[in-house]
Order: C-alpha cells, then structure tokens, then sequence
C-alpha cells in the first residue's frame, strides 16, 4: 500500500518514456539511458550555462520500485566521498538553487526515503561549527556524520570507506553513493574496487560518479583531473548496470 504511493501513472514511470529507451535494474527500476553530455541535455545547447551543467533533473528514479525491495529491516545509509555542503567552480560560485548532494537529500525525502545515516568525506578542512550551524541542514543533523580526511583508495585501509564503512551494512540495507572527489588517483581504484568484488557491490543500489574523462566541453572545468575516454565511461557505468546497480552521472 505504502509504495503504491509513489507510483506516478497508473502505468508506471515507463508511461513517461514512449521512446522505451530507458535502462531497467530487478533492483532498482528504472533508470535515465546512458547518453552525452552526462548531464542535462540542456548543456547541449549553451556550454557556458552553469544551470545546465548543475541541473540534476536528467536522473531517473524509480521510488515505487526501490520501496517494494525494501525490508523491515533495512536502513538506509548514503555514503558522500567528496562531500560539499557549499558549492564552488574553483573560486567562482556555481548557478544552482543549492548544492548538489543537498538537492539529492530533498529528493529521496519527498518520497518518503529519509536516511538513517550519512557519511560525508571531505578532505579540504572546514571549521565543525561552521558544517553544522551554517551548511548542514537542521533536518539532517540526527543522521549526519561529518569526517573531515581524505579518502584512501588503499584496500582494508581505515579511511577506504568501502572497507571501513560498506562492509558493515547488510544487502538487504539500502545503500547509495556518491564518489565525486577530483582526483582520478583515488576515484578510479575505488569505482574498479566496487565494481570487481560482488560482496561489496551487492551492498550498493544507488552509485553517483563524476568520472573525469576528456571531454572537450568539461575541460575548461574538470581542466588536469581528466583521463580516458567517453568509451572508458559508458564501458564503465554500463558494468555497474549490468550488475544491478543504478549508476548515474553525477554533475
């Protein structure tokens, strides 16, 4: 009855797509096709328009079918390496209503997915009493936890958060996150790390990945932080697929 609610057609969220042309996880639903810019289309159009380059409504996701997987038992934990409370373009102020993970939060509440924990990584320093009485949202404070290091790609390491954090939570727990730390170094061995051990990756139903690969249109933005190709990410985004878990560009 509870997940009846979040069904936004009587035919279901694929009423919405006539072209079919969506990718479908037994997991998670439905999910937006894997296609250029990684972002909004919109970005298309006008490179230089930041809205578009931080407009996150290109994503889709399928609530009605992520509440039916989940049990009595299961929290729901979000997972945020690389975790900007404020948002900057280098030293300018990015166009955007509010941060991005901020806007993910208020999405995944309105339909009725309130997370019992999350984990934000961040590695440049910020004055605690400036994260929790300036940045961090007064609705969230029960559940966040706010570590304030680098992240290490490392295996079995204290700060591999898939080590020191996903392994503690259960399949049947429901788990997102979201890598975006601007250093492929770190990036790249931690996504390969998920994707290549199952008991890790069965942990994880929802993955945001900003991956840093040459893109004449970003190269201005993501500027020596970009390696590989466009092939190398659809390749990769689509063996997360593949393998049940919703990837998703991340802005």
């Amino acid at each position: 009855k509870i997940c009846d609610n979040l069904r936004i057609h009587p035919s279901g969220l694929g009423h919405f797509f006539p072209s079919k042309q969506l990718s479908f996880s037994h997991r998670v639903g439905y999910i937006e096709p894997l296609t250029t810019p990684m972002r909004h289309p919109d970005f298309c159009f006008n490179t230089s328009d930041r809205t578009a380059l931080m407009d996150m409504r290109y994503m889709v996701h399928d609530f009605e079918h992520m509440c039916r997987n989940l049990q009595p038992t299961s929290r729901l934990v979000l997972i945020d390496l690389g975790a900007s409370l404020s948002y900057h373009d280098g030293e300018q102020e990015v166009d955007a209503d509010e941060p991005p993970i901020l806007y993910l939060l208020r999405l995944y509440q309105k339909f009725g997915f309130r997370f019992d924990h999350i984990y934000g990584y961040e590695v440049t320093f910020k004055e605690p009493k400036d994260v929790y009485e300036n940045l961090l949202p007064i609705e969230w404070m029960p559940a966040y936890h706010w570590i304030n290091v680098g992240v290490s790609a490392k295996k079995g390491h204290a700060r591999n958060p898939l080590d020191s954090i996903l392994r503690s939570y259960e399949e049947n727990d429901f788990v997102v996150l979201k890598i975006d730390i601007d250093s492929s170094d770190v990036e790249l061995p931690l996504v390969h790390q998920l994707l290549e051990d199952d008991s890790l990756l069965r942990r994880v139903d929802q993955l945001y990945f900003e991956h840093h690969v040459k893109f004449k249109e970003m190269a201005p933005i993501w500027r020596s932080a970009m390696k590989g190709s466009l092939k190398d990410t659809f390749d990769l985004f689509y063996q997360f697929r593949e393998k049940g878990v919703a990837a998703h560009f991340w802005p």
